[in-house]
């Protein structure tokens, strides 16, 4: 072999060895670098371990002793009004302390089924759990899920804050421990029975148990303890005087966890979960707790926000709860709301008055005779459909912020049906009142213009506009716009939807509870910051259309005089199924509502039935009961006072339009009172037309004829109108027709809106001039006139027209054959035509004690004066004075 091919099969080895040692070390280099991420891991790993054992440690260092006077009993907390004066101790009350020894077996089970089923197993922390819980919080975020055992929440109720922090939980978890290894789980088990928040301001279950059933323990039945067992993961959620539906599911939950680890039979679950939940229950009057406590329906909010906060293991602290309590002014709801005022014992009314510019609530009326946690009327205990109160917020607000509506928008009232369907609106009245504006038709609260306006809104930007006031919605059809619907409401919540209207647009969540002051002097603030949610130009113009609800509207029962305020009044219906089922009136309802604001407070109330299948059924003690309670207080309120009025933004302008005028036209100088109106306007969008054609006259009527009829022995008028105008007057037109007889002053005979009348009881021999002229509110045409001679001999007998009768015929009734003559002297004598009105004077009534009554038989009757004091009328419009004038029908 040459030197040079050797050559080439050594670089040929060489380079094939270099290629096997390249892949080998990239085999290295890759184990090498897989082994460094494992190092890596383990190191940081065990530098969390240790960082964390060394913080725990530290945390640990830190937390406070084991104090058996805290373990046993729950410190005192203080709720506060807004002056800062305690009005509540919570946690000073009198308790059932029931030891070991005495608690059931069974009521034993049931806690440990629900709370911790290991307590007898772990010693102060269950690792199994908190493995389960690690992985939820990993899912949902720290504090999503606890793992709390017994043990820990007797330490977290005696010690520690309600924060879930780190530091906390690590304290928590130490103390645990320590307490295990100091107290029996006996012992423990009795601290944790006898501490735990159940309802309000009970503490305990052995309270509990007197409280609601009024028991000793050995005396409750197994859906009792299962009851009382489930209540302090929730206790105003689950409390079955307030909540009996949630409770009883709550309940059964317990029942079935008892059965699952073998504490009961399937027979006994199953048993005790058909008894209905209030079914053992206490009545109310005959409940111990809170008898002596004031405010009681005011604390039952403050209670509902601290739990929806996830606060209530705070009231065990020490804590003093600052609120917006205004004494005087939750006295004055008290006052008014039990006062004698309704149709029936049974029938109750909720009530929240709120601060309009803070959102703050200053005082509830949670019913007649409210005694603590059961029912409350004015919170979501019992939310109810909101009938007309929700046209603001659905329709007419939404209108004007998203479409710059003003207040004199054209909306026809008129038959309609839901778009897309074929189901007739109906109003209340039956009637319909044609082109109206937005203005009268929210004061007048008419159904047909509320929806149509809504279905132009479009669900979106009705949804949207609600939400921001704190009404929630998802699905929507139109008659939520007349509230109607699924959807229901509590008076707090109805009370925060309107008060931004009286704000400038502003908005705050309606809040009871202000701030959270500490032992160590520390503040927590609990107050929704003020959210902007509507243009200032909405809030204006929608106010002052609902200040014309309590002036001319439907909520005229609720004014104030000399207080500038506005409100909305709405009923409910029921179905006609549901009137059939029980036998109802049409005009029974199953809710009454006002909700009205001033520049300082807002006031919500509703009224009805607990069960919403009994009916209000009156006006003055029912419908009106939201009306008067919302008077009686705002009066309370503003005595002594003077409370601003609102005041119109620089947004909004005012203008005055012809009446009617559609797209709305400005007035002019020439434009009579009655034509004028005036609406306001987002700036920017004020008319720029004026109507050089205002109406200041109408056209007079034309073709005017008289004809006598001689078998009747009257006068038949006709005449002639063309009214090309009709849309742009203030009201329909009708025609005035007067008289005059042989040249005399003209007097009035009648009005009517038809185009010919029939004048009876014409005298022989006598000239009658007839009058008509068209008239529209104020505004009239020039009169036109006929002349009619009725040819004949007057054949009147003297005798009877000299004004003086003797005693004798005065006893008797004065006859008049044809209306027109009565008896002049003592006697009554009363025209009593059917058609024409006033006679010309020749009807008369006497001062005689009886009735002289005339008939005309042609032409029906009208109705006779009263003797001795009242003028003579007739069935229309005409009127005597009682010893010249006679009338007609």
């Amino acid at each position: 072999m040459s030197d040079q091919t050797k050559s080439r099969s050594a670089r040929r080895r060489q380079m094939e060895a270099e290629k096997r040692r390249g892949k080998n070390n990239k085999k290295k280099n890759g184990s090498n670098l897989v082994k460094k991420i494992i190092l890596s891991i383990v190191a940081l790993g065990v530098a969390v371990l240790i960082g964390g054992a060394g913080l725990f440690a530290f945390y640990a260092s830190s937390a406070p002793d084991l104090d058996e006077n805290l373990l046993k009993d729950p410190l005192t907390s203080d709720i506060a009004d807004r002056n800062g004066n305690v009005f509540m101790k919570f946690g000073a009350e009198k308790r059932e302390f029931v030891p070991y020894k005495d608690i059931p077996k069974e009521m034993e089970d049931a806690v440990l089924a629900t709370e911790d089923i290991r307590f007898y197993k772990h010693h102060g922390m269950d690792f199994w759990r908190l493995g389960g819980a690690v992985l939820a919080n990993f899912r949902s975020g720290f504090g999503s899920q606890g793992a709390s055992t017994l043990t820990q929440q007797v330490i977290k109720n005696s010690f520690l804050s309600h924060e879930k922090t780190l530091k906390r939980k690590a304290q928590e978890a130490w103390l645990a421990f320590k307490l295990e290894q100091e107290y029996s789980k006996e012992q423990i088990f009795e601290m944790y029975f006898n501490k735990i928040l159940m309802s309000g301001n009970i503490y305990g279950i052995g309270t509990a148990a007197k409280d609601f059933y009024g028991k000793d323990l050995n005396e409750l039945e197994l859906h009792e303890m299962a009851l009382l067992a489930g209540m302090p993961q929730s206790p105003n959620r689950y409390n079955p005087f307030k909540n009996p539906e949630r409770a009883e599911k709550r309940r059964n939950t317990v029942l079935s966890l008892m059965y699952k680890h073998g504490k009961i039979s399937k027979d006994e679950m199953e048993k005790a979960k058909a008894i209905p939940v209030t079914e053992t229950l206490l009545p109310e009057d005959q409940r111990q707790q809170n008898k002596d406590s004031k405010y009681l329906a005011y604390v039952d909010i403050v209670l509902d926000e601290l739990e929806a906060a996830g606060m209530m293991d705070i009231l065990s602290e020490g804590v003093t709860i600052q609120t917006a309590l205004d004494p005087s002014a939750q006295r004055s709801v008290e006052k008014a709301i039990n006062s004698p005022i309704y149709e029936s014992d049974e029938m109750q009314a909720g009530m929240t008055v709120l601060n309009t510019k803070t959102g703050e609530i200053v005082a509830i009326g949670g019913g007649r005779n409210f005694t603590g946690r059961n029912l409350n009327f004015a919170s979501g205990d019992n939310p109810r459909q909101p009938g007309s109160v929700i046209k603001p917020i659905l329709s007419y607000g939404p209108i004007i912020e998203n479409e710059n509506w003003s207040t004199a928008q054209i909306v026809k009232d008129e038959p309609y049906k839901y778009k897309g369907t074929d189901i007739s609106i109906r109003n209340v009245d039956g009637k319909y009142m044609g082109p109206i504006t937005a203005r009268e038709a929210l004061y007048r609260s008419r159904n047909i213009p509320a929806i149509k306006v809504f279905e132009e809104v479009g669900t979106k930007r009705a949804r949207e506009f609600a939400g921001k006031l704190g009404l929630k919605y998802d699905d929507m059809t139109s008659t939520l716009a007349i509230g109607g619907g699924e959807y229901e409401f509590s008076t707090i919540q109805m009370a925060g939807a309107y008060a931004p209207f009286g704000n400038g647009g502003i908005y705050t969540k309606p809040h009871a509870v202000k701030e959270i002051i500490f032992r160590n002097g520390s503040k927590r603030n609990l107050a929704p910051d003020p959210v902007t949610v509507m243009k200032d130009s909405t809030a204006y113009m929608v106010t002052d259309i609902l200040r014309d609800v309590i002036t001319y509207g439907t909520g005229k029962t609720a004014n104030v005089s000399g207080l500038d305020m506005a409100g909305k009044t709405g009923t409910t219906n029921y179905d006609a199924a549901t009137m059939k089922k029980y036998g109802m009136k049409n005009t029974d309802v199953p809710d009454s509502w006002f909700t009205g604001y001033t520049t300082e407070y807002t006031i919500s109330v509703w009224g009805g039935y607990k069960n919403r299948n009994t009916p209000i059924s009156t006006y003055d003690r029912g419908r009106y009961v939201p009306q008067i309670l919302f008077r009686n207080v705002m009066t309370d309120l503003v005595s002594g006072k003077t409370t601003p009025r609102f005041k119109q933004p620089s947004s909004v302008e005012e203008a005055v339009i012809v009446k009617g005028s559609n797209p709305p036209i400005l007035a002019s100088n020439s434009t009579p009172d009655a034509l004028k109106s005036t609406e306001l306007f987002v700036r920017g969008t004020v008319p720029t037309e004026m109507d050089e054609e205002v109406i200041t006259e109408l056209e007079a009527p034309s073709g005017l004829s008289a004809q006598y009829v001689a078998e009747s022995n009257s006068v038949s008028l006709n005449w002639s109108y063309d009214n090309p105008d009709a849309l742009m007057l203030p009201e329909p037109v009708q025609f005035s027709i007067s008289v005059s007889v042989d040249g005399s002053e003209p007097q009035h005979m009648t009005t009517t809106s038809v185009n010919d009348v029939t004048f009876s009881g014409v005298e022989l021999g006598r000239t009658y001039t007839f009058y008509v002229k068209a008239i529209s509110g104020e505004i009239e045409s020039s009169p036109v006139s006929t002349s009619l001679l009725i040819e004949g001999q007057n054949d009147e007998d003297p005798s009877i027209d000299d004004g003086e009768d003797d005693e004798t015929n005065s006893e008797n009734n004065g006859q008049n054959n044809n209306g027109n003559n009565g008896n002049n002297g003592n006697n009554n004598g009363s025209g009593n035509n059917g058609n024409n009105g006033n006679n010309n004077g020749n009807n008369g009534n006497g001062n005689n004690e009886n009735d002289g009554d005339a008939d005309n038989t042609t032409d029906g009757s009208g109705s006779s004066g009263d003797a001795t004091t009242d003028p003579g009328t007739g069935g229309n419009d005409g009127s005597g004075d009682g010893t010249d004038d006679g009338s007609g029908g």
